[in-house]
């Protein structure tokens, strides 16, 4: 295929995936490959990345597509027969680069290795850090295991799982660590220890990733390069749905959180320095047109000094709008620096104030932890009841709403078919600044069921769809 068609298709997919990729970056692209022959994978790999790739957070979801459409290709990756026979010519030639010419296995052929012996192989790449020998392992450990057949279809994962099944790499660790300390000359100390386990971990995770680089060649070989590309597609941290991120998403999206809470926090404080010209300020005109000879030339504003909002936070943290509401929580408190005062509460069928807790530690992951294991937000049986929340909070907190106060309510306004209160929110908006609605529900889920999300929304200043960290970006930004 044509580098042209290639990058093409990458380009797009790229962009398919959500990393934001312009015109001007495509080209910029095309011009680095111009310079960098494709043969040369890492620095072509690495070109592509300076032009196209702007955050960290992209780099693994770009690496794995360049993975699949710069793939390594040829007849020896078919899934058929041939396959078994290249894997030994190389086992082979690795064999008498190590050994010397004379001395490998010549003639030989992986194919007749037991797996016990192709195990004792595997150890002895680990033990030496041998990649030839252990990339050459991982060909002919998919061949031989993996079970894969031309057209079948069935992802990369279950072909991976079978593959390290059949090799017990989880015992190889332990089995390392005791022949190291049985070669060794004396006593390891425990300094020297946590390194050479440190140094096998990382052995055997290369390992690993060489039989997932070859699993995918493979696929790409008998699928084409968009079908997999479909197939290994996941999405962004920042596009990450909260309500079915699963615990790998939620740390890479706890690692996504700090850089752009430094970037919201730059761009709202910027928002308010450069607001809006104020009114025609004739006096300070008057006295800048003497340069001028008296010609008004350079005319002067008064410029606004708006100030900063109150917040107030009231969310729900039943079930699966807990984690929404946590990272909602953990964001606002990152840049609360932009706020005059923040107020956090929380609630299930009861509610509870949680500002002490950020304000007790800087650390806003264990404050979170104690909203969740300490606050008292279970009046009776601990299942959303909207209505009473908003009718205590009202009690409680509305004589501290003025018209400086903007309030958030967090939710999924799935009230359980209880009495919505909703003349509370009215009540709010009539005596705060602005009162929003983020709801972490797709818009299609919205007024089904025991949603009653439009009624409260008809007193808001507007709800909006908060599922991702993009969503919810967009939104705060709103707030300066």
């Amino acid at each position: 295929m044509p580098v042209l068609d290639l990058m093409s298709g990458f380009i797009a997919e790229l962009r398919s995936a959500g990393l934001p990729v312009s015109l001007t970056e495509n080209l910029d692209a095309m011009e680095a490959v111009k310079e960098i022959p494709i043969e040369d994978r890492d620095a072509f790999k690495y070109a592509l990345g300076a032009t196209l790739v702007k955050s960290n957070a992209h780099w693994r979801a770009f690496e794995t597509i360049f993975e699949v459409y710069f793939s390594l290709r040829g007849p020896e990756y078919d899934i058929t027969e041939v396959g078994a026979d290249a894997d030994a010519e190389m086992w082979r030639e690795q064999q008498e680069q190590r050994q010397g010419d004379g001395k490998g296995q010549s003639g030989g052929s992986m194919d007749s290795l037991t797996p016990e012996e192709i195990a004792q192989m595997l150890m002895s790449a680990l033990m030496n850090g041998d990649q030839a020998m252990m990339r050459a392992l991982a060909r002919q450990a998919v061949q031989r295991f993996a079970g894969m057949e031309p057209g079948r279809p069935v992802g990369g994962t279950y072909y991976l799982y079978r593959t390290l099944r059949n090799l017990d790499l989880d015992n190889m660790l332990e089995k390392l660590m005791k022949a190291n300390k049985d070669m060794a000359a004396e006593e390891l100390t425990p300094l020297e220890e946590r390194l050479e386990r440190d140094e096998f971990e990382s052995r055997i995770e290369q390992f690993k990733q060489e039989v997932e680089a070859e699993i995918r060649r493979r696929l790409v070989a008998d699928r084409g390069a968009e079908a997999m590309a479909k197939t290994l597609r996941k999405p962004l941290p920042e596009d990450v749905d909260f309500m079915h991120a699963s615990r790998d998403e939620m740390q890479n999206l706890k690692k996504a959180l700090q850089p752009l809470t430094r970037k919201l926090a730059a761009r709202l404080a910027r928002k308010r320095r450069h607001g809006r010209r104020g009114p025609l300020d004739f006096r300070n005109t008057v006295r800048h047109s003497l340069s001028y000879g008296g010609v008004p030339a350079d005319p002067k504003f008064k410029y606004p000094r708006p100030a900063k909002p109150e917040l107030m936070v009231v969310a729900d943290i039943s079930g699966s709008v807990a984690a929404f509401a946590r990272f909602t929580l953990m964001l606002v408190y990152a840049i609360q620096g932009q706020f005059s005062k923040v107020r956090s509460f929380v609630f299930i069928d009861g509610i509870d104030e949680v500002t002490s807790y950020f304000k007790a530690t800087e650390d806003i992951s264990e404050a979170i932890h104690r909203v969740n294991t300490e606050a008292d937000v279970v009046w009776v049986d601990g299942h959303s009841d909207y209505g009473h929340a908003f009718e205590v909070f009202w009690e409680r907190y509305g004589k501290d709403i003025n018209a400086k106060t903007t309030i958030l309510l967090l939710g999924d306004a799935r009230n359980n078919y209880h009495a919505t209160q909703s003349w509370v929110v009215k009540e709010m908006q009539k005596r705060g600044r602005h009162v929003y609605w983020l709801n972490p529900e797709p818009k299609s889920y919205w007024n089904t069921g025991d949603s009653v999300v439009g009624e409260y929304g008809s007193f808001t200043d507007g709800v909006y769809e908060c599922r991702n960290l993009r969503q919810l970006e967009s939104f705060v930004e709103k707030l300066a």
